[in-house]
């Protein structure tokens, strides 16, 4: 585990995680009320690494206060996803998508051991941001797992129930050399779970295309879908908070579970 210093969030430093060969899922209880929503929590970190306090622990801690119960997923890193290779200078997409894997692994598991854990397992959702907001579409639009079963938790729905996509990347279909067309291995059907979509219009790192591209696919298909665009806010600013408004997005997440049902209205 790495502090990276070199590049402050909100004027503090965040956590990265370098080579996960074995993914694990850490569950948080909910703090007092129970909704029996749970999520689980891809962070961040463009299949290289992950951010795992900035885009994890600390989305724990806001769910967990809300009622809902927090799974946040350490998956396989790095080259488990469509990535930037710096040395050859281009997009790599790995044959195997191992993060997909142990993400549809998760879901399972979580429905599984529903009862055990005080989780509805028809109120299972997942979020990510960047890489693993690319992940949440990825199990978002898988309805078959690419991996051959274990045991009886494979055989539990992998599909999420709702899903929420924070600064996705890798949407479109040639990275930032074609944004016309979306990612064709996101395939979006009308099984695919209600979506929230955030983005800055001015992200340097995955243009605000790549969501776009992804609700006009949902709206396409009849899928409810909420999106979320402002003018600035940058990339990989987790929930810290700071003086854009795009960092007050939690209490529009908050709102947008309680019209779909997924915990009380407000």
């Amino acid at each position: 585990m790495t502090s990276r210093e070199d590049q402050p969030v909100a004027g503090r430093p965040w956590l990265q995680v370098e080579n996960v060969t074995r993914p694990t899922m850490t569950v948080y209880p909910p703090k007092g009320y129970n909704t029996g929503a749970a999520v689980i929590v891809f962070p961040g970190g463009g299949y290289r690494v992950l951010a795992i306090d900035l885009e994890g622990t600390e989305v724990c801690d806001w769910l967990t206060s809300i009622g809902v119960t927090c799974v946040l997923l350490k998956y396989r890193v790095p080259g488990s996803g469509p990535h930037w290779d710096s040395l050859r200078n281009a997009r790599v997409i790995p044959r195997i998508h191992t993060a997909l894997q142990d993400a549809q692994r998760t879901v399972g598991l979580l429905r599984h051991q529903a009862g055990e854990w005080n989780i509805d397992p028809n109120k299972i959702g997942v979020l990510g941001f960047s890489a693993g907001g690319h992940l949440v579409a990825a199990v978002s639009t898988h309805r078959q797992r690419i991996y051959a079963p274990v045991d009886q938790a494979d055989a539990q729905r992998c599909q999420p129930d709702f899903a929420i996509t924070l600064y996705p990347g890798h949407m479109s279909a040639n990275y930032k050399a074609d944004l016309s067309r979306l990612n064709p291995t996101i395939r979006v059907t009308g099984q695919t779970p209600p979506t929230f979509l955030l983005h800055a219009q001015d992200d340097p790192v995955d243009p605000v295309e790549f969501s776009l591209l992804y609700q006009a696919a949902l709206m396409k298909a009849k899928v409810p879908v909420e999106m979320h665009v402002f003018a600035e806010g940058g990339h990989a600013f987790g929930l810290r908070p700071t003086r854009f408004p795009i960092t007050k997005w939690p209490a529009l997440v908050e709102t947008w579970l309680g019209t779909i049902g997924m915990i009380p209205a407000k």
